[in-house]
């Protein structure tokens, strides 16, 4: 029934908006992680998300749409990691230094908060689609 799409469409938005809060949780619990070489250096990363087309097909009725969770998959970022200068770490090269994430807390923070409402958003969508659904039926009676 196409009326339940809506569903489908913001039932998707919210595992794409989970998924992208899970990966910015991920990164700020790296966001002060050091390593001892920059390709060990943990990187920031980001999902890539794409909208699901319409694909009529011969004989089907109803159509799939909504957001592929992770189609493109989660990138990591290309930023540099930051090189400093600790030659009593553990982790230090031969040079004394160590390699901090290049995760900037303040970019994740904003993209934090932007998908948290992006996922209250698609459930306020849910909630009214169904009190709407609820009311066309009460007129029905």
């Amino acid at each position: 029934m196409a009326l339940y799409n809506v569903f489908d469409v913001a039932g998707s938005a919210m595992s794409a908006q989970s998924l992208r809060l899970n990966l910015t949780a991920s990164n700020l619990a790296n966001a002060e992680t050091t390593a001892s070489s920059p390709e060990e250096a943990y990187r920031a990363r980001h999902p890539v998300f794409a909208a699901k087309l319409q694909q009529a097909q011969a004989g089907q009725a109803e159509t799939s749409n909504g957001v592929e969770v992770g189609v493109r998959g989660v990138v990591e970022t290309d930023a540099p990691v930051q090189a400093l200068h600790q030659p009593n770490s553990p982790l230090a090269d031969e040079n004394g230094y160590v390699y901090r994430s290049n995760v900037n807390p303040v970019e994740e923070m904003v993209n934090m908060i932007s998908a948290s409402r992006s996922y209250q958003n698609s459930v306020e969508v849910m909630s009214t689609s169904r009190d709407l659904m609820l009311q066309t039926l009460r007129i029905g009676r």
